[in-house]
């Protein structure tokens, strides 16, 4: 069979049924044949689904590739027809942008913030005149050295030096730990009644959800965890306060006979509290507070225990009722946490990070 050279009107390809029965014949013997080349039997199946009536948008979504591809593969034979299937030659198309505009672009994109890909193209069309596609863009943005990131929250004011001081006077206590001696990092924590929607693999074209629970009623609680040993204790409480704080602590001692304690926490005023400071006034006292630096979580070692604990209770989980999310948490802390130290202890971790603002580019 001859490939036959013919030139067709766009508006004939944006509709479908643009190819003869002839043509339609060519193109189906290249996909059917096993020798046929991948790349040449790959563009005639696309130009057979384009004359199904299919939009480019839609064929790309089939074949796995790009819509840009798909119309440079449409026009292309339009010019040349079938004799275009076995001359695409090139590595890649040409830039849609000069090299002056794409600098011009970067600048842009480094001076401020794009929240979406559609805004970019809008940017792009209006000051150059040039159109892109989602998909095209985005390969530019790729190619351009950019990616889609959600930015960090971070605290308003944050002290660096206070952070350097805080891990070098931690690494201090460690390196100087005696045998009766242990180091606990503690928090309060309140997993509100919700199920947290969360990434995760599902087949192309399935629209994962998770039912939502209702209300806004929370579990309460303060907690204390060892590194060294994976110990921990908690208050549950319907409100943290001071006199929580109290508890916990004591629930501490009790839990470690003849030992004294380093209880790393932050600066709330529940920390701070009269009770608590007439509490550590006891003669008998076994337990020392030592509080991170201000706007510090990152500091906290136990921040990552409650990630851990949301990954494994709100996290794409639902819960009927509130009791049954409460006792969710519960069993998290009661059963898998010490049932899988062994695992979650490589995650909730003392490797701490300084935060530095000079290391970020702020967005607002």
């Amino acid at each position: 069979m001859t490939a036959v050279a013919v030139w067709i009107p766009v508006s004939f390809m944006d509709r479908g049924g643009f190819l003869s029965s002839d043509e339609r014949a060519y193109l189906e013997a290249l996909v059917r044949r096993p020798s046929e080349r991948h790349g040449i039997a790959r563009r005639a199946n696309a130009l057979l689904l384009l004359d199904d009536g299919l939009r480019c948008e839609e064929v790309a979504r089939v074949l796995y590739l790009d819509d840009d591809t798909i119309r440079g593969w449409r026009d292309r034979y339009r010019q040349e027809g079938t004799r275009a299937l076995r001359i695409f030659g090139w590595k890649g198309g040409q830039p849609r942008l000069a090299p002056a505009q794409e600098a011009a672009l970067v600048a842009t994109l480094d001076a401020g913030f794009f929240a979406t890909t559609a805004a970019v193209i809008e940017h792009v069309a209006q000051t150059f005149g040039v159109g892109f596609s989602k998909a095209g863009m985005i390969k530019l943005l790729h190619r351009l050295g950019f990616e889609w990131r959600k930015p960090k929250g971070l605290p308003a004011r944050v002290d660096v030096a206070a952070q350097q001081a805080f891990v070098a006077a931690y690494e201090a206590l460690l390196n100087r730990l005696e045998p009766d001696e242990l180091v606990y990092f503690a928090d309060a924590v309140h997993p509100e009644y919700q199920s947290r929607p969360a990434h995760g693999w599902v087949r192309r074209g399935v629209r994962p959800a998770v039912r939502k629970g209702k209300g806004r009623r929370r579990v309460n609680l303060a907690g204390a965890l060892c590194l060294e040993t994976g110990d921990f204790r908690m208050v549950e409480d319907e409100r943290i306060t001071a006199e929580t704080t109290v508890k916990l602590l004591a629930r501490l001692e009790r839990a470690n006979p003849g030992k004294r304690l380093h209880v790393i926490l932050d600066n709330a005023a529940t920390h701070r509290a009269p009770p608590v400071l007439t509490w550590l006034a006891r003669p008998d006292c076994r337990t020392r507070l030592l509080f991170l630096p201000a706007y510090a979580p990152n500091l906290n070692a136990i921040e990552r225990l409650w990630q851990v604990m949301h990954r494994h209770v709100t996290h794409n989980r639902y819960h009927p009722d509130f009791r049954s999310f409460a006792e969710a948490v519960m069993r998290f802390f009661t059963s898998t946490l010490p049932e899988t130290w062994h695992e979650i202890r490589d995650t909730v971790t003392d490797n701490f990070r300084i935060i530095d603002p000079a290391q970020f580019r702020f967005v607002g």
